[in-house]
């Protein structure tokens, strides 16, 4: 038996393909930041931290006359959470059931997505990692109107290049700008396809956690890194005669190793 404790929950192997399968199904979807960043992992539960190379000299030391430095390391976040599901729907995967209501796992991928790219986009202070976005020393790019996205993203490229960025660039544009670059313009084609065949040359990332617009990200390589040391599973919890309670975790960290490799575009504020 491992951590997850999966062997111990009162669930077929039938019922855990179909949990697995919903789950995966959502993250594949909403994860955007693997998308786009270097990936390192899984390198399981036991790793605990990243080590950066470099030293925090301390200012104040026990011995005089003797400098005194500690190792600058990322720790690995653990996320985790929980949901129920009745034993009864679960039990009707062995009898042939291949529509079970998996309402729970869905919300819950759903969650621990935005936690994750939440985190790759704009940061989480208290645990050490530092956004895209937040990290970016450019000057947003004003978009002014929906029809205005083109020039824009042709603005932003080239903010890019003159900080020595070179491409290939992809768009994560989050909910409202992505609502817009997929409208259909005046004369019929879709505003997306026409930036992503002349302007990006790639497709565009559907990114709900990027808050107020979207970011161009060079995909080159080596600018940014996720680190996942237990990758995204569904472990067990607790049962009753009536429920079960699991949960999906993982544990990672995210780190900005060139952070002139994006910028941010939205409307002004």
């Amino acid at each position: 038996m491992d951590l997850l404790k999966r062997s111990r929950a009162p669930i077929t192997s039938e019922a855990w393909k179909q949990i697995d399968d919903e789950a995966r199904r959502v993250l594949a979807l909403h994860l955007a930041g693997r998308k786009l960043v270097d990936f390192s992992g899984p390198h399981g539960w036991t790793m605990g931290g990243v080590n950066t190379g470099r030293l925090k000299h301390l200012d104040k030391a026990p011995i005089s006359g003797v400098g005194h430095a500690i190792r600058d390391v990322r720790p690995l976040v653990e996320l985790r959470a929980a949901f129920v599901l009745p034993i009864l729907e679960l039990d009707y995967a062995s009898r042939g059931a291949s529509d079970l209501d998996l309402d729970p796992v869905i919300q819950t991928a759903e969650r621990v997505a935005s936690a994750e790219d939440t985190a790759i986009f704009h940061g989480f202070p208290d645990g050490k990692i530092e956004g895209i976005i937040d990290s970016s020393p450019h000057t947003p790019v004003v978009v002014a109107s929906t029809l205005d996205w083109p020039r824009a993203l042709t603005a932003a490229k080239e903010k890019l290049r003159l900080a020595g960025v070179n491409g290939p660039y992809s768009l994560a544009a989050g909910l409202e700008a992505y609502a817009e670059l997929v409208a259909t313009g005046d004369d019929g084609y879709p505003l997306r396809k026409r930036i992503e065949e002349n302007v990006l040359d790639s497709e565009i990332v559907w990114a709900p956690a990027v808050k107020g617009g979207a970011v161009l990200v060079s995909t080159r390589g080596g600018d940014y890194e996720l680190t996942v040391g237990q990758d995204l599973s569904i472990g067990y919890a607790s049962s009753d005669s009536k429920t079960v309670e699991l949960y999906l975790t993982e544990s990672f960290t995210f780190r900005v190793l060139e952070d002139k490799a994006a910028i941010f575009l939205g409307r002004s504020k």
